[in-house]
């Protein structure tokens, strides 16, 4: 009951929740990233993992890390991104999960990004509505938590970590 409860609840409500602040709010929150963060080494302890496939888990999170605050260091990404893209590579590890997570999420991110540019040149931040107004802004980035959060939810549901929560 409460490996089911953990692995169903735990990472869904991370991605959705990251998705959706980022959405209002153009932030992703640090406390959904230690969240997902701090529930893996239970969640994988629930389920049995080998100590040497937890290590790998921790190395590819760490390496995603690095990758990522590399890209946020030159501009090419927002640090919430980068820390939201490790932790959930933190539970995909060393397996096709990660390369899954990463191909949906860049092109789910390519296609919020070409309707978010297509809207902005076709309408004025005029709705009246804060977080709408602020995604028309020309200035204003992408919340790619957004893609980052479905292509999570996405190579999630067809995980080893939903088939033990429900098998």
């Amino acid at each position: 009951m409460l490996t089911t409860t953990l692995l169903l609840t735990v990472f869904p409500f991370a991605m959705i929740y990251s998705a959706m602040t980022d959405l209002l709010e153009m932030k992703i929150e640090n406390r959904a990233m230690i969240v997902l963060a701090a529930a893996f080494l239970p969640a994988a302890f629930l389920v049995g993992m080998p100590w040497p496939l937890f290590g790998m888990h921790l190395l590819v999170g760490f390496a995603c890390l690095c990758v990522t605050f590399g890209l946020f260091a030159f501009g090419g990404m927002g640090g919430g991104d980068a820390k939201l893209i490790a932790a959930t590579a933190l539970w995909f590890g060393p397996s096709m999960l990660t390369v899954e997570y990463l191909l949906y999420s860049a092109l789910i991110g390519g296609a919020l990004t070409v309707g978010i540019l297509l809207v902005r040149s076709q309408m004025l931040p005029v709705t009246g509505v804060e977080f709408v107004d602020r995604l028309i802004e020309k200035e204003t980035g992408v919340p790619y938590g957004i893609a980052l959060g479905i292509g999570g939810l996405i190579v999630y549901s067809h995980s080893a970590w939903v088939s033990a929560a429900i098998g």
